[in-house]
């Protein structure tokens, strides 16, 4: 079963990250020939693992990078920079959407004071798709404004998203950090997406921690970019590795892949303010409604309206 499986990737890693179909084709079959003959049998064995080395080792040498010709969406790497006790993004995209592809570019500069800090909110954005979702933190601050931060691939022109694709080294991974209004409006009116938002049961120095976390990736991305992977460098794994690296994380649960089940996890563990049964805080916490008509209000009124019907945040 194992070969089996390491003949299916090294197929797959060929079509997708190397000289394409083709050489996928003559791997197969040349697989086959050395696993399976009987003449001989243990030399062709030490053949294919010798052909298998070197297949990880051309595929592990595939290097991303920052200077390809992107999308619109994801052309501009954000930047951080640190000052005291005051944080600075700049690239903050807030784009002017007019259609799930189509929007007025609007790339700004927002600074915030690290004591303003006051939580994070979880966004799950799903599409359908049973068990998959994607997830997006929001921080929130003292004087109403969120910032959220979305962990995607970044496309380049032309290039759509495979589920597939993204087990290979086919996208680099990218940090939107965008306004609300901009990641979670488009989300809703123009993909059809459903969003649940839940106030996360995390104390303000823990948000604050978890933010100078996400702005260390943010700026190393910048100057060494990384290969997102649908397993171990996705949306959630990447949270969870931020996570990690205050120490707080959690045994590993297999919700943690079926993401769509992430926020019963979650709410298992004490993590979501609000109130039990769970399935009647998930249904408080959808707020795909609530985004289409704050979408189209007032722009800065966006993300009190997302909020009017959530549960209150506990102070901590």
């Amino acid at each position: 079963m194992l070969i089996t499986l390491a003949v299916l990737w090294g197929a797959l890693a060929l079509c997708f990250d190397g000289p394409g179909a083709f050489a996928a084709g003559l791997f197969v079959p040349l697989s086959a020939w050395l696993w399976l003959g009987r003449w001989r049998r243990r030399a062709r064995r030490y053949a294919w693992f010798v052909l298998f080395a070197g297949l990880l080792l051309w595929w592990t040498s595939l290097a991303p990078r920052n200077d390809r010709a992107w999308q619109a969406d994801v052309a501009q790497l954000p930047g951080v920079r640190v000052e005291g006790e005051r944080i600075t993004f700049s690239a903050v995209r807030n784009f002017d959407w007019r259609s799930d592809e189509d929007g007025t570019e609007r790339w700004e500069e927002r600074g915030y004071a690290l004591a303003d800090v006051r939580g994070v909110d979880l966004v799950l954005s799903d599409w359908d798709v049973p068990l998959i979702v994607h997830t997006i933190l929001s921080f929130e601050f003292a004087d109403g404004r969120h910032l959220a931060v979305s962990i995607e691939t970044r496309k380049e022109e032309g290039e759509g998203y495979s589920a597939l694709r993204g087990f290979f080294r086919q996208y680099e991974l990218y940090y939107v950090v965008a306004d609300e209004r901009d990641v979670l409006g488009v989300r809703a009116a123009f993909r059809g997406e459903h969003l649940h938002l839940y106030r996360l049961r995390v104390a303000a120095d823990a948000a604050r921690e978890l933010l100078l976390v996400y702005a260390r990736r943010i700026e190393a991305l910048a100057s060494t970019p990384a290969w997102y992977n649908a397993l171990s460098a996705s949306c959630t794994s990447s949270i969870r590795q931020c996570v990690q690296e205050l120490g707080r994380a959690g045994p590993f649960d297999w919700r943690l892949l079926a993401n769509g089940r992430v926020d019963e996890l979650l709410f298992e563990n004490g993590h979501l303010d609000g109130a039990p049964p769970f399935a009647e805080l998930r249904a408080r916490c959808d707020v795909t409604a609530a985004a289409l008509e704050a979408f189209a209000g007032p722009e800065a009124e966006f993300s009190a309206r997302l909020r009017r019907e959530l549960p209150p945040r506990v102070a901590r």
